[in-house]
C-alpha cells in the first residue's frame, strides 16, 4: 500500500515538486521516452494499478458493466466504483484522455473500414486480383483479432 513521509514539507516545497512533476509529463516527445520514464519512475506494481484505473475508466466510458470490467480487469467491484466515482464527480482528467483516446480509435478505424473497401474494389478481379484479396483477407484477420475496448 503506498505510503507518504510521516515528516510533512511545507505547502511551497509541496507545489513545487508537484510542478515539476507535471513539467516532467509534459516533457515527454514519444512513445519511446514515456516508456523510458515510467519505467525508470514506478514500480512494476504501480504501472500495472495506473493502467488498470486507466483501463476501467475506458471501459466504463464505453459502457462496460462492473461485472464485466471485473473479469476482464481482474480487479474489485469496489475499485471499479472508485474509478467511477473520480471519472464522474472529479475533475475532467480522466473525460478528456478518454475522449482524445476514443476519438483516434475512431479514426483508426475509419480508415481501416475504409481500406478494406478499397481492397474490395481490385480484390473482386479474377485478373491480378489475388494480392489486394490476401491484403483484404489479412486486414480483416486482424480486425477480429483485436480486443475492441
Amino acid at each position: 500500500m503506498t505510503q507518504v513521509s510521516k515528516y510533512p514539507i511545507s505547502k511551497e516545497v509541496a507545489d513545487r515538486i508537484f510542478e515539476i512533476f507535471l513539467k516532467s509529463f509534459v516533457a515527454i516527445k514519444n512513445k519511446e521516452e514515456a516508456d523510458q520514464f515510467i519505467t525508470n519512475f514506478l514500480t512494476p506494481t504501480e504501472k500495472i494499478m495506473l493502467a488498470k484505473r486507466l483501463a476501467i475508466a475506458f471501459l466504463l466510458e464505453k459502457g462496460y458493466d462492473y461485472r464485466t470490467i471485473q473479469r476482464i480487469i481482474r480487479v474489485s467491484t469496489a475499485t471499479i466504483a472508485s474509478v467511477n466515482l473520480v471519472r464522474l464527480h472529479g475533475s475532467e482528467g480522466y473525460k478528456k484522455l478518454i475522449a482524445k483516446i476514443l476519438r483516434e480509435e475512431s479514426i483508426k478505424n475509419f480508415l481501416e473500414e475504409a481500406t478494406i473497401k478499397l481492397l474490395s474494389i481490385p480484390a473482386t478481379s479474377t485478373k491480378g486480383g489475388g494480392a489486394y484479396r490476401y491484403l483484404k483477407q489479412e486486414l480483416e484477420k486482424n480486425k477480429r483479432r483485436r480486443i475492441s475496448w
